[in-house]
């Protein structure tokens, strides 16, 4: 089977070099039952003034997805000519393919809508330490165009003692935080909305609600209704299968008391599959489990192929 490295490099080899445009929404045909793998990787040659923060917008990408996809890079100064690997290849969340569903751990949204074989996803920002963003079963409660923000005392607290007093009320316009749309959840005081600052989107940088690219908040409210869920998870580590291979998509776990180790992810991530009993089938390499989690470059790569004599515990025992 092929290193983790041998194995990014010939995806992207398949793709092509692309020029960064305008952003659009990444729309994919939704793969059959048993298919989890949904769009590409590409790469752009970089411009003399482009940085990480712009193709990140143009590409519909949040700006750790890119850092994390493109290692040794100079964020603001890629410089001309340089590949940089835009990461618009995604295994699919697990659990049911329906409504919206945002994991945490990729800074990322996923919505299925009713009715079409198609799914929709965006780059998010995400709560911060300390205020970090809910798991939980929810649904949209409300729609608002132009809201205004009627900011909290906890966040009117906050801003006074960094001496940067709120108003009480922000109207609707260009200064806003929450954009042109927000949209109320059934978990109280959390929001899915746009913002007045590009460069959050793909981090953690929010008091716990979820912010969006303009264009994308406008495009996910047209197509969505009160009553919609929303399914947020944390899952660092994605499982997937595609023709017949299983995939790992490794992310950063989030955690607000401090880094995981490398054991701990690693631990992680053998507990999760022996609990896989659809890969029973399938010969691990675990060389390349351990590449694939200790980069947490966000980029799916196989890890196993099916064969014939079912997986045992001799196999998986201290596989690192």
């Amino acid at each position: 089977m092929l290193s983790h490295v041998s194995a990014v490099s010939r995806c992207l080899s398949v793709a092509a070099l692309l020029v960064a445009g305008s952003a659009s929404a990444l729309e994919f045909p939704l793969p059959p039952p048993g298919d989890d793998i949904v769009g590409q990787v590409q790469v752009v040659k970089a411009k003399y003034e482009d940085t990480f923060a712009d193709l990140a917008t143009a590409n519909d990408l949040g700006y750790s997805e890119m850092v994390a996809a493109n290692p040794g890079i100079d964020a603001w100064l890629p410089g001309e000519g340089a590949e940089i690997i835009l990461p618009t290849r995604f295994i699919l969340p697990p659990g049911p393919r329906e409504g919206i569903v945002i994991n945490l751990a990729e800074y990322r949204l996923y919505y299925f809508p009713k009715g079409k074989d198609v799914v929709y996803t965006y780059p998010l920002g995400i709560g911060r330490e300390g205020w970090g963003s809910p798991v939980a079963n929810a649904r949209i409660t409300a729609k608002t165009p132009n809201p205004a923000w009627y900011p909290p005392k906890s966040i009117r607290a906050e801003h006074a003692a960094d001496g940067d007093p709120l108003p009480s009320v922000v109207p609707p316009g260009p200064d806003n935080p929450l954009g042109p749309y927000k949209m109320a959840l059934s978990v109280p005081g959390y929001l899915i909305h746009g913002s007045n600052k590009k460069f959050g989107i793909g981090m953690r940088v929010s008091h716990g609600c979820f912010r969006m690219f303009n264009q994308n908040v406008l495009e996910l409210a047209a197509m969505t209704s009160v009553g919609t869920s929303v399914r947020i998870i944390n899952q660092p580590y994605k499982f997937g299968r595609s023709n017949g291979r299983v995939y790992l998509e490794a992310h950063e776990p989030l955690d607000d008391e401090g880094k995981v180790s490398v054991i701990d992810k690693h631990t992680a991530v053998i507990n999760t599959l022996l609990k896989q009993d659809e890969f029973a089938n399938f010969r691990l390499d675990w060389e390349v489990v351990r590449e694939v989690v200790a980069a947490q470059d966000g980029l799916p790569v196989e890890i196993a192929t099916e064969q014939s004599a079912p997986i045992n515990n001799e196999q998986i025992s201290n596989p690192f």
